[in-house]
């Protein structure tokens, strides 16, 4: 049997700046058994690993910037972890009330085919009105559909509906859950990039469930600059052509026309006052996003064409890999 009831596991680098806020609330957290902190850093040059070390409940496992893959330092957790269940949540994602493991473990505990449930994301206070809007729009989505899906829910709608099964294997494991036992079986892929989705996908596939927890929320989003977006986006569309067969980005010319299009949304869309005022420089930067995303998307469906010193400028994701 077990020693804990769940771990929780959070992959660290070079988060000083963000990580001790995370922490505190992973260690406030308040559960009716018994659960560990790990944390795994691949290599923090600012005081993160010297941070960890001086936190008494936290297991340390320190790897090198090589060593780490999405997938595969995922699984290194699990592994070490001493629980039934597995909490993920990253460096910047931090959760919003002491109840978020809570209400993460009491959903999967009501039914065993529950193999993996992924939580809520809030944008932070400082958020752009755009990217606070967009987030809400994106889980209240799920609200839409069964908490609980599987693919029995509509097996032909699986078969031919590429929307659908885009809905049924959305996972973030920048805040979810897995049970440890179906993870013995399945564990993460070691790839470059949508590790969670994959990883959901076969689960889904293998007859097991998967759940969404609106109560177990995150604050966690990024205003990210034209360079990131883009680089972002282009990792995105090049990896879900790869592992999924679907294609993100638009032909050249749909491309410029999309572009034109999002641009004159952002200077013209109204968006609703509770996400706060929308100044100049929020439309300047929501059209630069936009932009980004949809050339992102282009170049990374094109990929292959793309010279591989271009595809290596252009990954986000093959950075994170180099020390």
């Amino acid at each position: 049997m077990a020693k804990h009831h769940c771990a929780v596991v959070v992959p660290t680098k070079n988060a000083i700046s963000v990580l001790p806020k995370v922490m505190s609330k992973v260690l406030a957290q308040r559960t009716p058994w018994t659960y560990e902190i790990i944390a795994i850093d691949s290599g923090s040059t600012d005081g993160s690993r010297e941070y960890l070390r001086r936190l008494d409940r936290v297991r340390l496992i320190e790897i090198a910037p090589q060593d780490f893959g999405h997938g595969k330092t995922r699984n290194l957790g699990i592994a070490a972890a001493d629980a039934e269940f597995v909490a993920f949540v990253t460096h910047d994602a931090e959760p919003i009330d002491e109840y978020w493991l809570a209400n993460l473990v009491s959903v999967a505990e009501q039914d065993t085919r529950i193999a993996g449930v992924f939580g809520r994301h809030v944008a932070y206070d400082a958020a752009s009105p755009f990217t606070k809007r967009d987030i809400d729009q994106h889980f209240e989505g799920f609200l839409a559909h069964p908490l609980i899906v599987s693919r029995d829910l509509d097996e032909a709608r699986y078969q031919s509906d590429v929307g659908w099964r885009q809905m049924l294997h959305f996972y973030s494991d920048n805040n979810s859950l897995m049970r440890k036992s179906v993870w013995k079986n399945f564990p993460y892929p070691e790839v470059e990039f949508a590790e969670d989705q994959l990883w959901a996908k076969r689960i889904i596939e293998a007859g097991y469930w998967k759940a969404y927890a609106p109560e177990a929320a995150v604050y966690h989003s990024h205003d990210y600059t034209f360079i990131e977006q883009l680089r972002r986006a282009f990792d995105e569309s090049r990896n879900f052509d790869k592992y999924f067969g679907y294609s993100l980005g638009p032909n050249p010319f749909l491309a410029t026309a999309a572009m034109a299009r999002f641009t004159i949304q952002a200077f013209r869309q109204n968006v609703d006052k509770r996400y706060g005022d929308t100044t100049f420089r929020d439309r300047v930067q929501r059209a630069a996003q936009r932009v980004a995303l949809v050339s992102g998307h282009c170049l990374g469906a094109n990929h292959q064409k793309l010279p591989q010193f271009v595809t290596q400028r252009l990954s986000l994701d093959h950075k994170l890999f180099k020390a």
